[in-house]
């Protein structure tokens, strides 16, 4: 334990169960002051619940906390806030129906009211001078903020974090849903906490970010804390091991090179424009082939997957399945498409549905019996879907919004692979995941490759499309600007001349 004097915060004997599910289970915690403490661990290891807790998003069954010195038992996120503590979650963590500026002050309305009245032209100028600083002058403060990018929406959270000043800033694995500009920012905040002797818990999967940020590390298996250590006493390696209990060892990735692509197209595109993100962009899908769309978050290239599946809008031009125009969602699934969305929670998965309901929703039609859907029926196709990508449950009666990261994008995959579906658009389908059901992710594709089926995987990770796709299309300012065939001598370098 560190020297009491240092402390800035203490977490002791934290308890938190869904169900007979020990989320989080006996853990103490110590985060000093004017560090950045790292925490790993695989999916469903606690890591997220743990903060949930600090950040009084949820409360704990038992244990104490303590900040400053001070017994510390928050409500909701802003009583946290006003003890200095903040939270930057995965996934969305602001109001939609509210404006950019009232999600920023948010708990702070107080500071511009007098005598019962809001001065919301003060509120907008304010927020327009954080926005400014930085560096978001497109984003409007008096804009409902759903009219914004799930990036643009972790942006505006910073700005708040940073507004705020937390003396305790967490970081629940943001810098997956960031382009190369918003790391920086969130970089940019980190060192500044630190700086002005606050600190950091951070989570991430990115075990290079962990090492190049964390002064210690704290290393959480199956709801308990399994060590905390010293970042410059261990490496990846030992690392990777204390995650998972054993020695990670292998190839993430594929190993064979040269395999001839099918000359069978399954999916093209002809001219396909949408105004400010992308225009005339021509690709052909090979039957079994997983193409890669590369490139800066702002290249178009995410909208391109949005606008294939047919939820982008104000889009021109032609999306072709085998020999079929198809436009909209009904058609695209009826075609044999399915689409995995980076922002999973929102546009992938129904939080507060069951996993069965989730996984179901895309077999209705093949479920039903005319009118008649049988529920014994439903629960147990839901239940055998689960175990291909063996998602970690408690039943498939649980709400999906529970699982972890890992399992909530192993349900997003399993609901398609349940329907049949034989061509996927997969953008950023390990966003927040560990490495282990990455390990899992990355084999799924290579056996749905082998059983014929077709992928476009959509991702700024240069290494994970360098080390899984067949070609890989890259993007630039709303265009598709070169193509690499899969190759060992092919490198992250290559690929940055032509995306920058």
């Amino acid at each position: 334990m560190a020297d009491n004097s240092n402390v800035l915060a203490r977490f002791e004997n934290m308890y938190k169960y869904f169900g007979i599910t020990h989320a989080v289970d006996g853990v103490t915690l110590e985060v000093t002051r004017g560090e950045i403490h790292g925490l790993v661990g695989e999916n469903g290891s606690g890591k997220s619940t743990l903060l949930s807790l600090i950040a009084g998003i949820r409360r704990p069954d038992s244990g104490k906390m303590t900040v400053n010195g001070q017994d510390y038992a928050p409500h909701d996120n802003t009583q946290a806030s006003q003890r200095g503590v903040s939270m930057i979650v995965q996934e969305i963590n602001t109001l939609a129906g509210l404006t950019v500026a009232e999600n920023i002050f948010l708990g702070q309305e107080h500071l511009f009211t007098k005598y019962g009245f809001r001065n919301i032209k003060k509120m907008n100028e304010m927020a327009r001078e954080y926005l400014n600083k930085a560096g978001l002058d497109l984003i409007k403060p008096d804009e409902e903020i759903s009219h914004y990018s799930l990036e643009q929406r972790k942006l505006i959270e910073m700005v708040k974090a940073s507004y705020i000043k937390p003396e305790l800033l967490m970081i629940d694995e943001t810098s997956t849903a960031l382009s190369h500009d918003g790391r920086d920012e969130m970089y940019k905040l980190m060192k500044d906490t630190r700086a002005r002797n606050g600190s950091v818990l951070l989570i991430s999967h990115d075990l290079q970010e962990i090492f190049q940020f964390c002064d210690r590390i704290t290393i959480m298996r199956d709801g308990r804390v399994v060590d905390t250590v010293n970042a410059k006493d261990v490496d990846e390696d030992k690392l990777k091991a204390l995650m998972v209990g054993r020695d990670v060892s292998g190839h993430y990735y594929r190993e064979d090179y040269g395999t001839p692509i099918s000359d069978k197209v399954v999916l093209r595109t002809k001219g396909l424009t949408c105004p400010g993100h992308f225009e005339n962009i021509d690709l052909e899908l090979h039957e079994g082939e997983i193409l890669g769309l590369g490139g800066l978050s702002e290249s178009g290239m995410h909208e391109i997957g949005r606008a294939i599946f047919g939820i982008e809008y104000d889009v021109t031009g032609d999306v072709i399945i085998g020999d079929k125009k198809v436009e909209g969602i009904q058609q695209t699934m009826h075609a044999g498409l399915g689409y995995v969305s980076k922002n999973r929670d929102v546009e992938s998965l129904f939080a507060k549905a069951s996993i069965a309901d989730n996984i179901n929703v895309t077999c209705m039609d093949k479920l039903s019996r005319g009118i008649y859907l049988s529920p014994r029926k439903m629960k147990k196709f839901a239940d055998e879907s689960t175990h291909t990508l063996s998602v970690k449950m408690r039943d498939v009666d649980q709400l999906v919004g529970e699982l972890s990261g890992g399992n909530k994008q192993k349900v997003a995959l399993t609901k398609w692979m349940a329907r049949g579906t034989k061509i996927f658009v997969m953008d950023s389908p390990t966003r927040g995941i560990d490495v282990a059901v990455k390990a899992v992710i990355y084999d799924l594709l290579t056996k749905l490759k082998d059983q014929g089926c077709s992928m476009i995987v959509i991702s700024e990770e240069l290494l994970e499309l360098i080390g899984v796709c067949d070609r890989i299309l890259v993007t630039k300012d709303g265009r598709i600007v070169d193509e690499f065939l899969r190759s060992p001598d092919l490198s992250e370098e290559t690929i940055v001349k032509s995306m920058i």
